[in-house]
Order: structure tokens, then C-alpha cells, then sequence
């Protein structure tokens, strides 16, 4: 079944998880957590990204992030790429590290805050990796020991956190601790692995992009954890920008479209367009096109990367580059 698209806008609350591709670790040693912490710390701040929970386990990580101005697909494939490539390198290995795309998890913070920072937490007591709570207090690779004191973290929010817990630190720490003990023996919660409800929006079954009847029929959606109201305002939200696509996709706008109507502005053919070179025409064209793509008709990074011979990172670029030159001149596809 095709990916379902992502959820994101600044302020938003995503429990994020990432694993090794065919459950194989992404973490050998201390060196390797290390060096994805360094990356973490550095990341952070750059793409304006608040990070409230995380553990590393030697399969997979778990984060609790709220997203700045800078979309968090931008932080993730910064994050992953650089640490994929040190990671290859450092063991002389090639081919891909992590399974599939990160999962992102859009939460309603009111209602899952609490329980999903004692849950980030508790894993590396869950895996085996500590035995108790005391040495978890202490455990290097997991944000509890910031929270409780005992490790600095500055890229960390633990203030924030512990506001949740009581207005003095010491005793917003008690607050904390007591709350994650009583949670010690949970186990795994699949209700916060994902959830809510989501309708069919009119189209997508038409368009064959999601498995279910178009009216009156309901879907469990891991993209979305939160009460029936906020899943509803949520996928408002998102109806209008995923209608969008479809509404151009009926009009018979294509890649094909795209593609042509870009040769027309710059007034190039297709072979420029698509041939290799810095030349700044075929640039801005590039460009345009990656932009219109992406954003107006919904095609992936990935699927353009490889229709253009570029990296999914690449493309990323020219999106941006793209929409400040469609917003400068006016274009409009289809206009």
C-alpha cells in the first residue's frame, strides 16, 4: 500500500521512532551513540527542532520532538544521512542502515505528554539495557538522566518537562520520578504507538491511494495519537492541502504537465531540462519543477530522485529553491 503522507506543521508534537533495517542494530558501541548524539546536539538548535524525550536502543531510538519552522523530514533526513554515511564508513559496510522512512507520530500534547515521556524512557528498562531504576537514573543513552539530574543535556527541554511535574525543580523531580515508577511494570503500549480515527477523504479511493470505501467508513491511522476531536481537527487540516493534489490530479495535471509547463517558462525543452549542468537557467527550471511536483501534486522526495538522477536530499534543496522562485515571479501551475 502506497505510504500515507506526512502530517507536520511548526509547534507539532511527533513521537518519532527509527530502526534498523530487518531489526538489525544501528548501535554497536558507545562510539556509534556518541557520534548520533554529537549530530542530535547539532541538529537541534540549526532546525530550530525541541527535543523532550529520546532513548537509544541498539535496534532502534525513540524521540518526543516539536517541530520549529524547519519541516522535520528536513531534520531527519539530516540526521540519518550523516549517520548512515559515518556509520558505513567507520565499518567499511554500503547499502541502507534504517528501515524504510522514520515513523512520525502526530500527538495531542494535553492528553499524551506525560505518558509518552515516561514511555520514551522506560525503554531501555524494558530491552534489558538496566536493570532497575537506579541505574536507569544514570544511563547515558536515554533522557531520563537529564530529567532526574544525574546527565547535562543542553539540546534536551528539561525544564519544559518538568513543569509538567510541579513549579520547583526538586520537587517537580520527585513528581517525575514517582510518576515513571508507577509506569515501570506498563510494558509495551501499543495505544501509544499510534491511533484515532480517520475518514476516507473523497478521491483518495478513487485515486487508489488508501484501501477503504469513500463514504461513512472509518480507519485506524498511525500517523495521528489523540482524542476523536483532534484527530478530526487534525485531518481537517490536512484534507485541504491532500484535496489539492487531487483536484489537479482530475484536471489531468501530471508530471508530464509539470514538466512541460516548466519547459515553457524557460523556454527549454525537455532534454535541457533533464541533462546534467550548473548552468543556472536549467537550475531555476529544475527547481520549479521539483517544487510543483512535491508540493502541488504530492509526489514523494524519493519517487522524484530517482525519476531526475538526483538524491532525495537534492531534491529536498530544490523544493526550497523552487518555491521562492514561483512565489517571486507569480507562477501558478496550471495559470
Amino acid at each position: 500500500m502506497p505510504r500515507m503522507p506526512r502530517l507536520d506543521a511548526p509547534g507539532i508534537l511527533h513521537h518519532i521512532i527509527i530502526r534498523g533495517i530487518e531489526r538489525r542494530n544501528i548501535f554497536l558501541d558507545d562510539q556509534d551513540r556518541e557520534d548520533f548524539l554529537r549530530r542530535l546536539e547539532r541538529l537541534l538548535p540549526e532546525t530550530q527542532t525541541t527535543c523532550y524525550a529520546w532513548a537509544l536502543l541498539p535496534n532502534h531510538a525513540h524521540f518526543l520532538l516539536r517541530t520549529g519552522q524547519v519541516p522535520l523530514p528536513t531534520l531527519m533526513r539530516r540526521l540519518l544521512t550523516g549517520y548512515v554515511v559515518s556509520f558505513n564508513r567507520r565499518y567499511q559496510r554500503h547499502g541502507h542502515l534504517f528501515q524504510n522512512r522514520h515513523k512520525s507520530i502526530f500527538c495531542q500534547e494535553d492528553v499524551y505528554f506525560r505518558e509518552l515521556v515516561r514511555y520514551i524512557h522506560l525503554n531501555p528498562l524494558r530491552a534489558g539495557l538496566v536493570p532497575d531504576l537506579t541505574r536507569l537514573n544514570s544511563y547515558s543513552y536515554c533522557g531520563h538522566s537529564a530529567l532526574v539530574g544525574q546527565k547535562g543535556r543542553a539540546w534536551q527541554d528539561v525544564g519544559y518537562v518538568l513543569g509538567c511535574f510541579g513549579g520547583w525543580v526538586d520537587a517537580a523531580r520527585r513528581a517525575y520520578l514517582a510518576y515513571v515508577k508507577e509506569g515501570k511494570d506498563q510494558g509495551r503500549r501499543e495505544d501509544l504507538i499510534g491511533g484515532g480515527w480517520v475518514r476516507s477523504i473523497a478521491g483518495w479511493s478513487e485515486a487508489g491511494r488508501v484501501g477503504i470505501k469513500a463514504r461513512g467508513c472509518f480507519k485506524s491511522d498511525e500517523r495521528i495519537l489523540g482524542d476523536s476531536d483532534f484527530v478530526d481537527s487534525i485531518l481537517a487540516q490536512a484534507e485541504e492541502s491532500l484535496t489539492h493534489h487531487y483536484q489537479l490530479r482530475r484536471r489531468g495535471l501530471d508530471l508530464k504537465e509539470v514538466e512541460e509547463r516548466v519547459a515553457e517558462i524557460y523556454q527549454i525543452d525537455l532534454g535541457q531540462l533533464y541533462s546534467r549542468g550548473r548552468q543556472q537557467v536549467r537550475v531555476q527550471a529544475k527547481s520549479l519543477l521539483c517544487y510543483w511536483a512535491a508540493k502541488e501534486l504530492g509526489i514523494s522526495l524519493t519517487t522524484l530522485a530517482g525519476h531526475l538522477g538526483m538524491s532525495p536530499a537534492g531534491v529536498g534543496y530544490a523544493v526550497q529553491r523552487g518555491e521562492v522562485i514561483a512565489r517571486k515571479n507569480g507562477y501558478r501551475l496550471g495559470a
